[in-house]
């Protein structure tokens, strides 16, 4: 071995034992919205600057939601010295000045590219170019790195998407890094110290029991659940809240599902034309506050009582998110004592719901039962009883008055 080989060889492997990733960007599961589920390959920039415009307006920027992010087709090519170039058609202001008009509506920027060698739509990929790519990120002011894995034959998504966290890192801007390769390679096993969230299926559809449906893409996150932690999400894709295939009911539940999920909540619907009843499913502040509790605990199964799957998740306060779900085409009766031991499965722990505590309907906004009662409802087709278990004499995480 020659000496430049090993003062090389040792320049690389000081380099890869300080790579990391931008720690402490994602907390909680990352909020806002993405162009695919509703556009496809049909976005420009003005259809952009609508959603960051709506997104600013509509409550959501209020509820939580930060991240306008194009996904695939804004690129067409790269220029000589092999830095992507956008589509002049679509977006002739140019990247930098629309992450710019989206930062001025007091929300964060984000794009798509891919770690193979072209993208999904056979766009420029980033394998080979992640170094120019993740300088022109931070030069336009990206906050946020949506990474797809199509067009990878031979390529180690480890490697990748590891060289992609360097780069990133190098470059100098803290951009949170979603990687999407759908879980072929087990990401919850490595990624956690490469990227903030990973996805952990395929690509969800806007249909609620068929294959890649919402119940298909939630069953598959409960022999994962352990590996969902602050800083590093599993990723069941992003929402079809709204979009033709779900009814109103099938959209509420699949909300109330990723929230118990601590799933990132990436809405994929028109904002331009969203009904106000799903407006204010989506800014529920008290199911936005389930998904964004900080102990990032992800639900698990409790029981299974006559049709309804009871579902519990731990909050930070000491009370309890529950979804009483029913999948089912017909109308279940639930008669629950919520007073008892409830032990999560994966971690050993016991919580134990004491008789001071009392009910609270998410969706109706009001107090199911008093302290000591039990649950009692029938709960329709697809339908999900969501509630929040707390104390009585507390302060609670939604702030606000109960209903009687």
């Amino acid at each position: 071995m020659t000496r430049l080989t090993t003062l090389c060889l040792f320049a690389l492997l000081c380099f890869s034992a300080i790579a990391q990733k931008y720690p402490n960007l994602a907390p909680t599961p990352p909020m806002g919205w993405n162009s695919w589920n509703i556009f496809n390959c049909d976005i420009d920039e003005w259809k952009v600057k609508a959603m960051a415009d709506a997104m600013a307006a509509n409550g959501m920027k209020a509820a939580g939601y930060q991240y306008v992010v194009i996904d695939d087709c804004w690129q067409v090519s790269r220029d000589r010295d092999g830095y992507v170039i956008a589509d002049s058609a679509r977006f002739p202001s140019g990247i930098k000045a629309l992450a710019d008009y989206v930062h001025s509506k007091g929300l964060k920027f984000g794009i798509y590219s891919c770690g193979g060698r072209l993208t999904c739509q056979r766009r420029p990929g980033g394998a080979g170019y992640e170094v120019k790519d993740a300088q022109s990120y931070a030069e336009w002011g990206v906050d946020y790195l949506k990474y797809d894995w199509c067009n990878s034959d031979g390529l180690s998504s480890q490697v990748q998407y590891s060289t992609m966290r360097d780069a990133l890192h190098q470059a100098g801007r803290p951009i949170v890094f979603s990687l999407c390769e759908w879980g072929s390679t087990k990401p919850w096993l490595w990624a956690d110290t490469v990227g903030h969230l990973w996805r952990t299926t395929g690509d969800i559809r806007p249909r609620f029991l068929q294959h890649h449906g919402v119940l298909a893409l939630f069953d598959a996150q409960a022999r994962i659940r352990k590996y969902n932690k602050p800083n590093a999400w599993n990723d069941p894709d992003m929402l079809e809240v709204g979009n033709e295939g779900l009814s109103f009911i099938e959209s509420r539940t699949h909300f109330a599902l990723w929230c118990m999920m601590a799933a990132p909540l990436m809405s994929g619907n028109d904002l331009r034309a969203m009904q106000p009843d799903i407006l204010r499913v989506l800014t529920n502040k008290v199911a936005v506050a389930i998904d964004q509790d900080k102990l990032g605990l992800q639900c698990f199964l409790w029981q299974k009582i006559k049709g309804i799957e009871v579902w519990v998740k731990p909050l930070s306060d000491g009370s309890y998110a529950v979804c009483f779900l029913n999948r089912s085409g017909s109308d279940k009766k639930l008669d629950f004592d919520p007073y008892q031991t409830f032990t999560d499965p994966d971690f050993g722990q016991s919580y134990t719901v004491q008789p001071a505590y009392e009910a609270y309907d998410i969706w109706q906004d009001k107090a199911l039962t008093k302290p000591g009662q039990r649950i009692q409802a029938s709960i329709g087709p697809h339908d999900a009883l969501f509630i929040l278990l707390e104390k009585a004499t507390t302060v609670d995480i939604k702030h606000i008055p109960v209903k009687e």
